[in-house]
């Protein structure tokens, strides 16, 4: 017998990312202008959007971003313990990817692709790739 997954409304889907990602950012202890800036928003609709009340609408390229960011934070808690997990993402690296600087820099700086590539990156390490 097939299960039939429940179509989620796209205002559902928004909450449940940005609840994630709120949870993320604070992880990370990400300031207020490297949240917005990672998920391509102004610093006043992040500050709205982390809200539990907020009602406005996520692009695609916003949605993908906070998908491939939850990614990026799941694939570092399976791959290291808490302490660097919860650090990796704004220390300055030396690999290939962030040539000195901090992944988040160039998240933000690189744009979605720059995200896809760093999860990526991850998944290989991990998947011993």
């Amino acid at each position: 017998m097939p299960v039939v997954a429940k179509a989620r409304e796209p205002a559902q889907i928004n909450a449940v990312a940005l609840k994630a990602y709120a949870r993320i950012v604070d992880a990370w202890a990400l300031s207020l202008k490297e949240a917005a800036g990672l998920a391509d928003m102004s610093e006043s609709t992040w500050k709205r959007a982390k809200k539990p009340d907020f009602a406005g609408e996520l692009t695609k390229d916003q949605l993908l971003r906070l998908s491939a960011v939850i990614g990026i934070y799941k694939s570092l808690e399976l791959y290291f313990s808490e302490p660097l997990a919860r650090r990796w993402f704004t220390r300055p690296n030396a690999g290939p990817l962030f040539a000195g600087q901090r992944p988040v820099e160039t998240a933000i700086e690189g744009g979605l692709p720059q995200i896809l590539a760093i999860r990526t990156y991850l998944d290989a390490l991990r998947g011993g790739v």
